[in-house]
């Protein structure tokens, strides 16, 4: 990709290889697949995201790197590549997410905000001067059609999953939630299958500063951003 005669394919966005490839595209995503890794798994009732950070410094607060981000009252949302990119996509979702419950006196639909997040990024695949977004965006909430799982690429494809994962170790992980996922699954079920994918995927351990956790209930509708000891608790029982 990076020698001989491939390398004047890879010199702007619009050029297309022989093979029909977009290298460009291709390195942002990589640039999720090296991020750290984020798990979504949803039951007919709720629906959970955790996801790991990765601390560079004894120096830096722990508390100041953000994985899961809030869009709306019954969406959130996990990053996975460039944290910049992400956080101009998550500012536009708000803003979205607002302008549909202005316009309509109702929530989102996150089918909906995802596709328009889907269009902006695939825009950013198309035009010279500008490269893609270096980031997945990981969305779940509950809405008019039930819990919600979906994924966004930096090629502007979005999808929509019962259990998946994003980020470094992702294939063990998504192999973890193949053979153990059910769709009849309890709210502890869900957050329990999430904690186990990640712990299968990472050689690290898990701890109440490195791990973020997420929900929607289908009692409230509301995104709740697990605190410490709520995720201490839930790792505690994985022992």
């Amino acid at each position: 990709m990076f020698g001989g005669g491939q390398v004047k394919y890879d010199r702007a966005l619009t050029v297309f290889s022989p093979e029909g490839r977009l290298f460009q595209v291709e390195y942002a995503l990589e640039a999720v697949r090296r991020g750290t890794i984020a798990v979504a798994v949803k039951s007919e009732e709720d629906v959970c995201l955790a996801a790991q950070i990765k601390i560079p410094s004894v120096l830096m607060d722990a508390d100041s790197i953000d994985k899961i981000f809030q869009v709306d009252e019954h969406v959130g949302v996990a990053i996975s590549g460039l944290h910049a990119d992400s956080r101009a996509l998550i500012n536009y979702a708000r803003v979205q997410a607002q302008s549909f419950r202005l316009t309509y006196d109702e929530p989102a639909r996150l089918s909906m905000l995802v596709k328009t997040i889907a269009d902006m990024k695939q825009i950013y695949t198309q035009y010279g001067g500008i490269r893609p977004f270096g980031c997945a965006l990981f969305f779940i909430g509950i809405d008019a059609a039930g819990t919600q799982i979906f994924t966004t690429s930096p090629s502007g494809i979005y999808r929509s999953f019962k259990a998946y994962a994003l980020g470094s170790g992702e294939a063990t992980a998504r192999e973890y939630l193949t053979d153990n996922y059910k769709p009849d699954m309890s709210f502890e079920e869900i957050i329990d299958l999430s904690l186990k994918a990640l712990k299968e995927s990472i050689d690290e351990e898990m701890t109440k500063e490195t791990i973020r956790l997420a929900y929607v209930r289908s009692k409230d509708k509301k995104f709740m951003l697990a605190e410490k000891p709520e995720i201490e608790q839930y790792l505690s029982k994985l022992q």
